[in-house]
């Protein structure tokens, strides 16, 4: 027993000194590596952020795999310090001096990430002008928020061959889109109010003529048993002297017709009955589903063949608390991520955007200059290709670096680098102050698109997507130094 205990006795010193030993052999190591020079520090930092996204192919073996895992994680860094320096061409035209000016209007913003001017400055020749067409050297832009139903030189097309090179209309293929939603201007998550009036609907039209069924969609409605409040001067049966959105609140429905049916002209009838938490039977933009906070929460009539299913969908939710309460869940949940991603948008002033647009353009246009042309772009080494790429959120002007590696040149890859990239310089996403406080969110940041510079709205949101890895793989490769956009929702 005696023995036992001694030899116990012995084996605890025996542990107690190598744990000391360690100990001070670990302090030795950190009082070492506190005197590297700090540039090493940081490569030594960077090299294993890299391998996060860019995992060695090393083997579960021993030291000297991971020997080689280091030197390739050092070539891989030394591949991306060489493209940030040999990549950052400086441009000709510092927008922070000299900014993008654009005359026809005066200003009507306070900040944008683009040095931008609106009005006249002496003898300077302004990069745009608001109005018709004036040569090739200024671009004349055209914007308005009508339909091109009643206004045809505001389709995208026609504006075009009449000679306007930006182009600034409801239309998410427009070049800026300038729509009518908005956070600032409608308190969209507002709560509901308890549904008082005796009628289903409200409806609010004053244009009698308008170039669509949205009249005749009225009446048949009321010919199958909807009542409806008219406020407006077709219809009235109701005195017009009120606020909209509140005498909106006390409807279980509001008639958000339209005066044409045209994609993406959704104007404040739409909005504002989403702000009064009353369910808008829409006649008009024939996407408006697009438009919907969540899926199931507006009634659409494309056609007058369809008023009379709209109508039984309105008797019987109006009939079924809980079947109606499921279409405003988004009040109380929070809209959907795509509703989030295209009200985002306006939190950036349309002038705003639209400087970012042509200073934009006027960086492309130097790109394809020889200085640019000569870009690396990319970087080989015996772990492979590192790929250079350039990416900012919608709303934003300059670039980010991001790299991605030939062997992990995937979609995946390619969100993971970008959130990494926007988490490190602790981002703040542009909607943050934007967006009601109850769909803010915390402080992690999501991906909803990543796209190609200059892609239009409608593509950005609805119709553009990577196909796979090797489309992604395709592009970056058939667009050295490869600039893209993130909308973060």
């Amino acid at each position: 027993m005696g023995a036992s205990t001694s030899q116990g006795q012995r084996r605890r010193r025996c542990s107690g000194l190598l744990t000391l030993v360690v100990a001070l052999v670990v302090v030795a190591e950190i009082s070492f590596l506190g005197r590297l020079d700090m540039a090493k520090n940081a490569a030594a930092v960077h090299s294993w952020t890299t391998s996060l996204y860019f995992p060695s192919s090393s083997s579960d073996g021993g030291g000297a795999d991971e020997s080689s895992a280091a030197s390739g994680d050092e070539e891989i860094w030394r591949c991306e310090e060489r493209l940030e320096r040999e990549d950052a061409v400086p441009y000709a035209r510092d927008f922070d001096k000299d900014p993008v000016l654009v005359s026809g209007m005066g200003k009507d913003f306070t900040t944008c990430s683009v040095g931008c001017e609106f009005g006249f400055a002496g003898d300077k020749i302004p990069d745009a002008t608001f109005g018709q067409p004036q040569g090739p050297t200024v671009a004349s832009i055209l914007r308005s928020m009508e339909s091109s139903h009643y206004y045809a030189d505001n389709n995208v097309a026609a504006a075009r061959r009449r000679g306007f090179q930006v182009v600034m209309t409801t239309s998410l293929s427009s070049d800026v889109p300038v729509g009518y939603f908005s956070w600032a201007e409608y308190d969209i998550m507002a709560p509901m109010q308890p549904k008082t009036e005796a009628a289903l609907a409200a409806a609010f039209i004053s244009n009698c003529g308008a170039r669509n069924f949205r009249l005749q969609a009225l009446e048949m409605l009321e010919q199958m048993g909807i009542k409806i409040d008219s406020y407006g001067a077709c219809h009235r049966n109701r005195d017009g002297r009120v606020d909209k959105v509140e005498a909106l609140k006390k409807y279980k429905f509001s008639l958000a017709f339209e005066n044409s049916n045209e994609e993406d002209y959704v104007t404040e009838k739409f909005f504002q009955s989403l702000v009064a938490g009353s369910v808008p039977v829409v006649v008009g933009a024939p996407n408006i589903q697009d438009f919907a906070p969540a899926p199931g929460s507006i009634l659409h009539i494309k056609e007058l063949s369809d008023v009379s299913s709209i109508a039984q969908t309105m008797k019987h939710l109006a009939a079924d608390p809980d079947a109606y309460n499921r279409t405003m869940r988004w009040k109380f949940e929070g809209p959907s991520d795509s509703f989030k991603a295209l009200v985002d948008m306006a939190a950036v002033h349309s002038s705003c955007r639209l400087c970012i647009h042509l200073a934009t353009k006027i960086r492309e246009k130097e790109e394809k200059t020889a200085k640019f042309q000569n870009r690396p772009c990319s970087c080989s080494s015996n772990k492979g290709t590192v790929y250079h790429l350039f990416v900012r959120e919608r709303g934003r002007f300059e670039m980010e670096s991001i790299f991605l590696r030939s062997d992990k040149l995937t979609v995946e890859a390619l969100e993971f680098a970008v959130l990494e990239k926007f988490r490190s310089l602790n981002y703040v996403p542009i909607w943050k102050n934007e967006r009601p406080a109850s769909i803010r969110g915390g402080d992690e940041l999501k991906i909803y698109r990543i796209y190609p510079v200059g892609l239009t709205q409608r593509q950005a949101l609805y119709s553009f997507k990577f196909k796979d890895d090797a489309d992604l793989k395709r592009y970056i490769k058939n667009n050295p130094c490869t600039k893209l956009e993130v909308i973060f929702v």
